[in-house]
């Protein structure tokens, strides 16, 4: 699987449910009791096991999806029945990732030796990884979410484990921007076959894996402690803003008081 990225400054999707997260610099910690009441982005489940494709229904719709694909990014069939393409992911993650700290940029030599940086030193950091990145990736028929999702982490050395994340299918329904996660041993690349190359049909986006309840076994040290840091931060900045609120308040209530006091009665 190869990785190759860009920057989309206008895609936009769906808002999600919000009235049960609570939010820190853009970053959902927490999350409610789940309501009784079912969300409008629950995602459905797994759609019923169809009969696998013959070679030949393959290839007729890979030579479909070859000429409606019009940026040079067409699939390639293989003699055994296996193919490859090219799938882009949109990153939508609210928090931090943890990382590797000061050790310098993967090379090409790096990629070619499949040598793992992150296992060169043992500090960490944390950062925010860009909302509007999308990173193409050239897989196989075979390739898993799974491991679609650990190739992305490996690209930008992300350390954190990899079911904290999961791969969403994004389509539009009767005018509706839809979720849908993916199960780990989905395919994305048939998936992508099928839906064709026109990716405001089907695109792919990489965000948290929300259970409804926070695994804090899931996180580390760092990044609980980098989280405790982000709402002390935040809430001297929430006690400063209500400060300066009321401190407006009670200058113009003496202003107020002061031009009535100075009045003739």
């Amino acid at each position: 699987m190869t990785v190759d990225s860009s920057m989309s400054s206008g895609y936009c999707s769906l808002e999600e449910e919000l009235e049960d997260c609570f939010f820190t610099a853009k970053t959902t910690f927490f999350r409610n009791v789940q309501s009784k009441h079912t969300p409008k982005n629950v995602c459905k489940p797994p759609e019923e096991t169809q009969r696998p494709p013959t070679l030949q229904e393959i290839k007729q719709k890979i030579d479909s999806y070859n000429t409606r694909e019009k940026n040079c990014l067409g699939m390639k069939l293989s003699e055994d029945g296996t193919y490859t393409g090219f799938i882009k992911v949109h990153l939508k993650l609210r928090r931090p990732v943890t990382v590797p700290a000061g050790i310098r940029p993967q090379s090409i030599y790096d990629a070619i030796k499949e040598v793992n940086l992150a296992a060169t030193t043992d500090k960490r950091t944390s950062f925010y990884l860009p909302l509007d990145a999308i990173k193409q990736l050239h897989i196989s028929s075979t390739t898993t979410v799974s491991e679609v999702i650990q190739g992305l982490l490996k690209k930008f050395m992300v350390v954190d484990n990899p079911q904290k994340f999961a791969l969403f299918k994004r389509i539009h329904k009767d005018g509706q921007v839809l979720f849908q996660k993916l199960s780990i041993a989905d395919c994305p690349l048939y998936l992508r076959l099928l839906a064709g190359p026109d990716n405001d049909v089907l695109s792919f986006v990489l965000k948290e894996n929300e259970t409804g309840e926070v695994e804090w076994d899931a996180f580390s040290i760092p990044e609980l402690q980098n989280f405790l840091t982000i709402l002390e931060k935040e809430e001297q900045d929430k006690i400063q803003q209500v400060q300066k609120k009321y401190d407006k308040f009670r200058q113009r209530l003496e202003e107020a008081l002061r031009e009535s006091q100075g009045k003739p009665g």
